[in-house]
């Protein structure tokens, strides 16, 4: 990690160098034919449309950007929301209030830049998107190509994010918002406010610019879902010898069967067509399968973003700029998750005159009665918080007429820390009845009362009828910080063809470190009466999936929140020693990464058309030198030769002329994805086996893993017809090698509280997985000028990406050899998307209605326990959202805007909709009303 002296020793170098800011602006898009294009001032929506189309036709990359409509008016609470409507663009993990994950023609490994700077949050390689608030955004281009000059990670492309600066702006500025924003399931109403002012004056010394733009936003969310759990066999109502109806078939029953009786983590699952037998003893026995459990989570919380950037400008003459930048932002966040968890096989009583119903031609159980079943009721808190912060210095310089020079130095330094609080309650109930898909993937659930006993055993929220359980406390940090300075440079020729000559290195010093601790607490004494604490210790929620399930619709479960006040009382309870409350370091890591690159830019003609284009070659090296720590503490060390990679990166791209309008390109890039620091985390996690399938799971990472490289062709058509409208066309490719895949083998281990070794299922990740990804994108923003007086300023901004991907998936032997190989979609990718936003602006008054859809996409692998298949998928998604704003007079602005307004529900499946259902989701929509002064 880095000390004092990395500072005091960036402090020296920009003082004594005088190295200065680079104008980190794609530097693919300086090119003789830049000041040729004219730039139509047009404000509003079509101004900012206008922009964006005008940085994609300048540019040699293939690029896509949105700029902000006026100062300080994104039309989005974040980057991630700003993004959804850019052609290839798919958002994903809606949740907490927002939509949080962003993927680049379906792949979800993006590297993102901040004015040009890589920046990141905490341990990892990138920033979270979502806590960057769109008031501080002046434009976002989303890189789908890279030149030379560009970072070479990220495989699914770059997002580089600009804020304001003084220079931006003639003379003073001050800016003012404030916005409402209303959540209809948490029945909240939230604050998102900023300011911005800006000025630049002339002084004996040249000129000079200050700017500071603040920005808070606070989210009070719910977040809703209910699941029907994993598969497993169970006997039926003709039980093998040794069996009991209905009795749940574990994959070994040594008191049966010698060898296991069936094999979990299987790609396809079980066979699941009626008659399907395993073989017990020698004879081929029928068998149901059904799920192992049902729950719900019902999650409240409190988020809050503060952020700030301050920018300030010096431009002692005309050859020079130099540039100071702070930029910082914080993430806290509450959350409380009321679980409510009954599993569903076999206890109790067997009712053999009510036979499971089944789906048709198959042995899955649809619905049953489950008698004497046990459940618990958990209230898990988890608080966390994040603070990074960015400091550049740097300028750029003309020396010459021919010659132009930037550099930059810049320190960044982000920490993340967290705690989580949970405490069950449990029961065994009277029975219930259960139906694993009672409504278009949604299941059912009511719990039966016994007519013997004065309770209501369908009562959740009657805390007498649960007992106190188990307490997890459980903590952690991440820490990273880095040092990074870059030196580029801009040498006009005339020779060989080439007009322009670029070239660069760049040197970062980075550091990562965790720490964790995991403890859970299990004090038979405590098997007391929920209702024998303190009435402060209940939560109840209310009105669960707004009335769109069967399923109850309040429960009771322990307080995180009262936890939490009270968590010294609760520690004392449980016989928690401070020992265990200490954070226990898992990794540390230092790498130093050196890059150098020189492109070329070149013009000429052909077939009496302009053909401009640029190459350029980068070479990227970087050193890890890596500390892991095993669960006692022990440190293996691991040095720079043990994990160091380099990789030469091409990049080729051409451009034709075909007309003024209409334009062709070409290219040929290649880019990397380095591992994140936690996959190469040599420590090893295990969870106990908690449904009793007969493993534990266990997760580790492997320090081998090298970064994965990617080959991309693209090839566009673009036709600029009209004043800000466009229609074009991407046809692309990325041939991936070594994707990081987990490999899976059983292995012992005793864990404390274990009494004899038991048998885990270890994932470790390995560079052991190809994928192709092919696709065509096509995009269209169309202003019509032939229409009538009152549909004048309607126009439409419409996309849609079709993709075809292919992913080989290792397979493995219990000892974690390599045996063979399935071929898949790949993970996160739909094989299509489309967005179409319809627009209306007419003098002060403007309007945009958007819908989006996208298909559905292979998500993640289920753990290698159960007899489901493998693969989780997500269902399609869509979501229509709603903008309308009103200039009241030529400073003062109101907005409206809604999100989610159809109110969907989200929902995943294992591989077969129909049968296989998983996970349901609800979330907020939202309403906001804002209002925006500047002068």
């Amino acid at each position: 990690m880095f000390k004092k002296t990395h500072i005091a020793s960036a402090i020296l170098m920009a003082v004594s160098c005088q190295f200065a800011y680079a104008q980190q602006e794609d530097n693919t898009s300086a090119n003789a034919e830049k000041d040729d294009i004219e730039v139509i001032q047009v404000s509003g929506i079509r101004g900012s449309l206008n922009k964006g189309l005008n940085i994609k036709r300048q540019s040699f990359q293939v690029v896509d950007a949105i700029v902000a409509e006026d100062i300080g008016k994104f039309p989005d609470n974040n980057v991630v929301e700003a993004l959804q409507r850019v052609t290839g663009i798919q958002v994903t993990d809606r949740g907490a209030g927002e939509v949080n994950t962003v993927s680049i023609r379906g792949l979800t490994d993006v590297t993102t830049t901040v004015n040009g700077r890589q920046v990141f949050t905490a341990s990892g390689r990138n920033v979270a998107l979502a806590d960057i608030p769109a008031a501080l955004l002046e434009s976002v281009d989303v890189f789908k190509t890279r030149s030379a000059s560009q970072v070479g990670s990220g495989i699914a492309g770059q997002i580089d994010i600009k804020t304001q600066r003084p220079f931006n702006f003639d003379g003073s500025r001050v800016v003012v918002s404030a916005r409402g924003v209303y959540q209809d399931q948490a029945e909240e109403v939230d604050p998102i406010l900023s300011a911005l002012a800006s000025n630049r004056w002339e002084s004996g010394m040249g000129e000079f610019g200050a700017l500071i733009n603040l920005s808070y936003a606070e989210t009070n969310y719910r977040d809703q879902n209910m699941a029907a759990g994993a598969m497993v066999p169970f006997m039926t109502l003709n039980p093998a010898a040794g069996f009991a109806p209905f009795e749940r078939i574990f994959p070994s029953n040594g008191n049966v069967s010698e060898s296991p009786i069936w094999e979990p983590g299987l790609e396809n699952g079980l066979p699941y067509q009626s008659g399907s037998t395993l073989n017990i003893n020698g004879v081929p026995t029928e068998y149901y399968l059904s799920r192992d459990a049902v729950f719900s989570n019902d999650l409240t919380g409190k988020r809050e973003r503060p952020a700030a950037n301050l920018s300030l400008q010096w431009r002692p003459n005309s050859d020079s700029q130099y540039t100071f930048e702070a930029f910082y932002n914080g993430y806290r966040n509450e959350s409380f998750n009321s679980l409510s968890f009954t599993f569903v096989d076999w206890w109790g009583n067997v009712d053999t005159q009510n036979p499971p119903t089944t789906f048709d031609g198959t042995n899955i159980i649809k619905e049953r009665y489950v008698d004497a079943p046990y459940g618990f009721n958990s209230g898990d808190l988890n608080v966390s918080k994040t603070d990074s912060y960015v400091f550049a210095l740097g300028g750029e310089w003309t020396i010459n007429d021919n010659f132009n020079l930037s550099s930059e130095i810049y320190y960044q330094d982000s920490q993340y820390e967290t705690e989580f609080l949970a405490m069950r309650s449990d029961r065994v109930a009277y029975g219930l009845n259960v139906d694993f898909n009672d409504k278009d993937g949604i299941p059912a659930l009511e719990y039966v009362d016994n007519p013997d006993t004065p309770a209501n055993e369908a009562d959740l929220t009657d805390t007498s009828q649960w007992n106190v359980a188990q307490l997890y406390d459980n903590g952690g940090n991440r820490k990273g910080d880095s040092l990074t300075f870059t030196l580029d440079g801009e040498l006009f020729v005339d020779r060989l063809g080439f007009d322009e000559i670029g070239f660069g290195i760049k040197y970062d010093s980075k550091g990562s470190s965790e720490a964790s601790r995991e403890s859970k607490f299990l004090v038979e004494t405590l098997g007391q009466p929920f209702s024998s604490l303190d009435a402060g210790l209940a939560a109840v929620n209310e009105d669960f999936f707004d009335g769109k399930a069967n399923w109850p619709s309040s429960w009771v479960a322990p307080s995180g929140h009262y936890i939490q006040a009270n968590r010294g009382y609760f520690r004392e309870l449980y016989g928690i020693e401070s020992e265990s409350l200490v954070l226990e370091k898992t990794f540390d890591v230092d790498e130093k990464a050196y890059s150098a690159y020189i492109q070329g830019n070149f013009s000429s003609t052909l077939f009496g058309r302009d053909i401009d284009g640029q190459v350029g070659l980068r070479y990227e090296n970087a050193k890890i030198d890596m500390t892991f720590f095993d669960i006692d503490q022990n440190p293996t060390d691991v040095s720079f030769a043990d994990n160091s990679s380099s990789a030469w990166l091409p990049s080729f791209v051409v451009r034709y002329h075909l007309s003024e309008d209409l334009l062709a390109r070409a290219a040929y890039t290649q880019t990397i994805r380095r591992p994140e620091f936690s996959q190469l985390n040599s420590f090893i996690y295990y969870t106990e086996d908690v449904t009793d399938i007969g493993y534990g799971t266990a997760n580790g990472g492997n320090p081998s893993i090298k970064p994965v490289e990617s080959k991309n062709y693209d090839l566009t058509l673009e036709w600029y017809f009209a004043e800000a409208s466009s229609l074009y066309g991407t046809l692309f490719k990325r041939d991936i090698e070594g994707f990081v895949y987990g490999s899976n083998r059983i292995i012992q281990y005793q864990g404390p509280d274990a009494t004899e070794p038991e048998d885990y299922i270890l994932t470790q990740p390995n560079n052991s997985s190809n994928g192709t990804l092919d696709g065509l994108e096509l995009g269209l923003v169309y202003f019509p000028d032939n229409l009538p007086d009152w549909l004048m300023g309607a126009g439409i901004q419409a996309s849609a990406t079709l993709l075809d991907s292919k992913q080989d998936l290792p397979k493995y032997n219990d000892v974690g050899e390599l045996v063979g190989t399935d071929s898949r979609d790949m993970f996160g990718v739909s094989k299509s998307s489309y967005s179409t936003v319809l627009i209306y602006e007419r003098e002060d008054f403007d309007m945009r209605l958007a819908y989006l859809w996208r298909d559905d996409f292979l998500n993640s692998y289920e753990a290698a326990q159960f007899a489901n298949p493998l693969g989780i998928y997500r269902s399609p998604e869509q979501s229509l959202d709603f903008q309308v704003s009103y200039d009241v007079t030529e400073d003062l602005m109101v907005t409206f805007d809604g999100t989610n307004l159809t109110q969907e529900t989200y929902q995943s499946y294992y591989e077969y909709p129909t049968t296989h259902n998983s996970n349901s989701a609800l979330y907020s929509r939202t309403f906001a009303l804002g209002v925006r002064y500047s002068f």
